[in-house]
C-alpha cells in the first residue's frame, strides 16, 4: 500500500477513515496496515511543519557540509551516530560528492549554530572540516510551499498565472 504512505506523508492528520476510502480499502485493513507500518519501522514517526518565521520565537538553521575520515571498522556510522546525538541537529545524512556528511542544525540565534559548529562539530575526532551555510529564507520545506506571495510556477519557469 504504497498509495497509503504517500498519503500519510503528505498529511498526517487524515483519519484511517478518510485514508480507506483515498485507498479504496476498508478502515481495518488501513489501521491494521499503518501499526504494522509503525510497528517494521516503515512509518518513523508523526511531525507538524512549523512555519518559524510566523512566530514570536527566534530560530536560525543551517545546512553543514562536513569531510570526516571514516573509522576502520564502522566507516561512516560511528562518527554519523555521534553528530545525529546532539539536540542541535536535526538530520545527518551520507552524501556523494565532496562532502561526506550533510547535517541540518537548529539554534535560537547564527551565533548559537557558529559556536556549535566550532566548539563540538568541528572538534570531534575525524571530523577533517565543516562548510556552514546559513538558511536565509525558507521557501519550501518537506514538500510543502512556506510564502503564499510566490506565484505558482511551472517546471519550466514560466508563470502559470500567464
Amino acid at each position: 500500500m504504497e498509495q497509503l504512505l504517500e498519503l500519510l506523508q503528505d498529511n498526517a492528520q487524515l483519519t484511517p477513515a478518510q485514508l480507506a476510502v483515498m485507498v479504496g480499502k476498508e478502515e481495518g485493513e488501513v489501521k491494521k496496515a499503518i501499526a504494522r507500518y509503525e510497528k517494521d519501522g516503515v512509518i518513523k514517526g508523526y511531525h507538524a511543519l512549523i512555519n518559524w518565521e510566523r512566530t514570536e520565537s527566534q530560530k536560525a538553521a543551517a545546512l553543514i557540509e562536513l569531510r570526516v575520515t571514516p573509522k576502520k571498522d564502522t566507516g561512516f556510522d560511528e562518527i554519523a551516530g555521534r553528530i545525529m546525538n546532539f539536540s542541535e541537529v536535526e538530520s545527518v545524512y551520507l552524501m556523494s560528492g565532496g562532502f561526506d556528511l550533510a547535517v541540518t542544525v537548529v539554534g535560537r540565534t547564527m551565533q548559537d549554530i557558529a559556536m556549535f559548529v566550532a566548539k563540538r562539530l568541528s572538534t570531534i575526532d575525524g571530523v577533517l572540516s565543516t562548510a556552514t551555510h546559513f538558511v536565509l529564507t525558507k521557501y519550501k520545506d518537506g514538500g510543502v510551499v512556506f510564502n503564499s506571495d510566490y506565484e505558482e510556477i511551472d517546471e519550466r519557469g514560466s508563470n502559470l498565472c500567464d
